[in-house]
């Protein structure tokens, strides 16, 4: 199955009549991003925030994850160092080689447009919750009232327990049998993320100087959360941002792209464009693995802008130790040069700080450092 190309991927007509009209079936007074022409104050974002719409591209060298798993030591520490040095730098890289079929990422994008093109009232048979993660939301379904995101998101869990089938059982519960096939693919999906991730986990360890294992017997049990991402066309993508500039709570995202750029990535003071790479995935490194590098890596700063013209989709994997697990440098990683940074924790203790308490920045881990030591005290 192939992707659609993207130029054919326009959001619905921005008609009045269209909007009044899906609004009376829905009985429902949120919108649609899509949906406005003129863009309201609530989406436009500080000066010292908005986009640029034609940064320099960031040059990252891929790393190839079939060299990793060669029995070449030359060739193994080679891209060990690669590793380093950007997670060091800016917490960002590429995977290359990595396995995963690219006929299971084609439906997995296939599926993000036959969700997202549906009406209102049936996605909103999966809206989440006050209080909850995971479920349909778009920008006006949430938490906050100024510097909304110009996107709709679809998210759910995912555990790593071959006993049940968590992704599919969530399509069937929330959307009905008919969705069976979409739960039956990002299943899959996710099942290839989490295998990928923990050979990620293994390279990280490496890369730091710890054994392998370490960070992959972690995660082995991980429960996560994949995320479905759909910005549409903007009429001012110079005032909004489709996701504006944080780092990921979370330990590691795994991200592909479709072939519309949008996602970028602070490095050295400035923002830099990630050109896609149908071959590739996005690696960055998040809030809760850089606590477990004692600081050592970096958890990536990004944003996503939007444009004026296309749909843009990508398909989020964000890993999370399962929830007893205490999130701990290995002993190697502290030493007088690089005394303990932040306390032990829990990730539900991070995940319900950044839900409740907190809108994740670049400023999350220290906050939530100090926060947590108030609250034990």
């Amino acid at each position: 199955m192939q992707v659609l190309n993207p130029s054919m991927l326009f959001a619905p007509p921005n008609t009045k009549e269209n909007f009044m009209n899906e609004q009376k079936q829905c009985h429902d007074t949120s919108f649609l991003p899509c949906q406005i022409t003129n863009i309201p104050s609530e989406f436009i974002w500080p000066e010292h925030e908005k986009p640029c719409l034609t940064p320099p591209k960031l040059e990252v060298p891929p790393i190839d994850l079939k060299t990793f798993l060669s029995n070449d030591p030359k060739a193994i520490s080679n891209v060990c160092s690669k590793v380093n040095d950007a997670c060091k730098k800016h917490g960002f890289f590429l995977v290359v080689n990595h396995g995963v079929d690219k006929n299971l990422i084609a439906q997995a994008h296939k599926l993000v447009d036959d969700f997202f093109c549906m009406q209102l009232c049936e996605k909103q048979r999966a809206q989440r919750k006050v209080g909850e993660h995971c479920g349909y939301a778009n920008s006006f379904i949430g938490r906050f009232s100024s510097k909304l995101p110009w996107k709709e998101t679809l998210s759910f869990r995912y555990t790593a327990d071959e006993s049940c089938r968590t992704v599919e059982d969530y399509f069937v519960n929330v959307m009905g049998e008919d969705f069976r096939q979409f739960g039956s693919v990002y299943q899959e999906y996710c099942e290839a993320m989490s295998n990928l991730s923990l050979r990620i986990m293994e390279l990280l360890g490496m890369s730091l100087g710890v054994d392998k294992e370490y960070f992959r017997e972690l995660f082995e049990g991980n429960d996560s959360v994949m995320r479905l991402n759909y910005y549409p066309p903007c009429k001012n993508p110079d005032l909004a941002l489709g996701t504006g500039p944080h780092c990921d709570p979370t330990s590691l995202t795994i991200l592909h792209q479709d072939q519309v750029e949008g996602l970028q990535v602070l490095v050295d003071g400035t923002w830099h464009s990630v050109v896609p790479k149908e071959d590739a995935f996005v690696v960055n490194i998040g809030d809760t693995f850089m606590a477990l590098s004692n600081g050592i890596f970096k958890s990536c700063l990004h944003r996503a802008v939007v444009n004026d013209k296309i749909v843009r989709k990508s398909l989020a994997f964000f890993l999370c130790p399962s929830e007893d697990k205490v999130v701990t440098p290995p002993k190697e990683l502290i030493n007088k040069e690089n005394p303990r940074i932040y306390p032990n924790f829990k990730w539900p203790s991070l995940h319900e700080f950044t839900q409740k308490h907190y809108r994740a920045d670049e400023r999350t881990l220290d906050a939530f450092s100090r926060w947590l030591q108030e609250r034990n005290n």
